[in-house]
């Protein structure tokens, strides 16, 4: 067997075995396959596709290409949440301390933000003193210890992946479905799930731009799920808009402590009741969807879950005192308003557009070395729907460059659209699959 064959086959169209695919993932890996060899075989998978057996296959070579997790000492479920990514996305901060705070552990591994969508990791790391990169023995022992812990990913976590990953993107060859689906599966994988809960984003600020293709992708990775043996559900959410008010590390993290203190805008509130519904019953706790629905709402009213978030950030040696008084976070240095100029309704806020005029205030990266500034982004004041008069203010941009800053406002003015027809709120939730 050599890596001319492995191409030559997928070339013309036809499937891979597994010792073809476990070849090729091990190989590339330690390093035996170059780059030029692997691109070759990525184009050919870009251009001809996979079956589903081929998809499962690379999927779990890829989560056994490193470390794999054992978590069961912890519970004999144990559900691991994941987004395909998205602008103000932020339930990952919200939901997990809720979900803990009804007794059920989570262990739970985030990456940083690559493009105009924003990273757990970064928003976590903007809480000073808090601590992401610590060891699996801790990570283990933080969850036994007070049912939750949220770090980083491990370096030899699905370490395959990574590579493939970084290939596919320098060869344009990110936008194929197989490929997509076995990334995100093999880290699930890895990462010592045996349950998996997707929020599989839909719209302007997501990688799948329509619900067709939302729904191929969820049909891919339940079957991946399936064959893999970990029982996975997928929420489609809307992602045509930011999800809540807050774009920005520092600024996303004070909305999440707000939702957490009772102050939380709908679709957050939609989202984060769907999603943990799912994730209790996954759980064994309870099959009820709407009995799930309103404990989380029930452990937001009566505190826990906030209190669940301070006993998460003090545990990794974050400072507790910013948590309780946000108002200690440092503040971008110029805070600029965005006026209307015009009556009427918000009929479009193009999420890709505001998470790209984000990052180039300095919030997100464009590649992984890149540095954050935690302090900048945006907070909406307008969504989808609202009806607005000329003087009202649509936004605010936090800049610490003055001229950065004055460009993200004129760029924002020109993305809200204003009709004169109120237009109706679009669905959260798209489907559950």
């Amino acid at each position: 067997m050599n890596i001319q064959e492995i191409i030559a086959k997928k070339r013309d169209g036809k499937e891979l075995n597994k010792e073809e695919i476990n070849y090729f993932v091990s190989k590339y890996t330690d390093g035996a396959i170059t780059d030029y060899q692997a691109a070759a075989l990525i184009m050919a998978i870009y251009i001809n596709g996979m079956n589903k057996e081929e998809i499962t296959n690379l999927t779990l070579e890829m989560a056994n290409s490193g470390d794999i997790l054992d978590l069961s000492e912890i519970s004999k479920n144990v559900i691991d949440k994941h987004s395909t990514g998205g602008v103000g996305d932020k339930i990952t901060l919200v939901l997990t301390p809720i979900i803990a705070s009804l007794g059920i552990p989570v262990a739970k591994m985030s990456g940083r933000g690559l493009g105009f969508t924003g990273g757990t990791v970064d928003k976590l790391e903007s809480i000073p003193g808090y601590k992401t990169d610590i060891q699996i023995g801790d990570f283990i022992d933080n969850v036994k210890k007070i049912g939750i812990s949220l770090i980083g990913q491990t370096a030899n976590l699905a370490p395959a992946d990574k590579k493939i990953y970084a290939l596919r993107d320098a060869i344009n060859c990110v936008e194929s479905m197989p490929l997509i689906a076995s990334s995100i599966m093999s880290k699930k994988i890895a990462a010592g799930a045996n349950k998996i809960v997707l929020d599989v984003t839909v719209g302007s600020g997501a990688f799948m731009k329509n619900k067709e293709d939302a729904i191929k992708l969820s049909n891919m990775m339940k079957e991946i799920g399936k064959l893999a043996d970990r029982e996975t559900v997928c929420v489609l959410t809307n992602m045509n808009e930011p999800v809540g008010y807050a774009i920005g590390n520092t600024l996303e993290i004070i909305e999440t402590i707000e939702c957490l203190k009772g102050n939380i805008p709908e679709d957050i509130k939609e989202i984060i009741t769907t999603i943990g519904a799912y994730i209790i019953k996954l759980s064994g706790e309870n099959d009820n969807l709407e009995e799930n629905k309103k404990m989380i709402l029930d452990n937001i009213e009566n505190g826990k879950a906030y209190n669940k978030f301070l006993e998460l950030v003090k545990n990794q040696s974050g400072d507790i005192e910013y948590i309780e008084n946000p108002e200690k976070f440092e503040k971008a240095k110029y805070i600029m308003p965005v006026i209307t100029e015009k009556d009427g309704f918000i009929q479009e806020l193009n999420a890709e557009k505001i998470g790209k005029i984000s990052v180039m205030l300095g919030a997100g990266r464009i590649k992984k070395e890149d540095n954050i500034d935690k302090a900048v982004g945006i907070i909406l004041n307008k969504k989808i729907s609202d009806k607005v008069q000329r003087g009202d203010i649509l936004a605010y941009v936090h800049a610490d460059d003055e001229q950065k800053g004055k460009e993200a406002v004129e760029k924002i003015k020109e993305i809200y659209k204003v009709s004169e027809m109120k237009i109706e709120k679009e669905k959260i939730i798209l489907g559950v699959i």
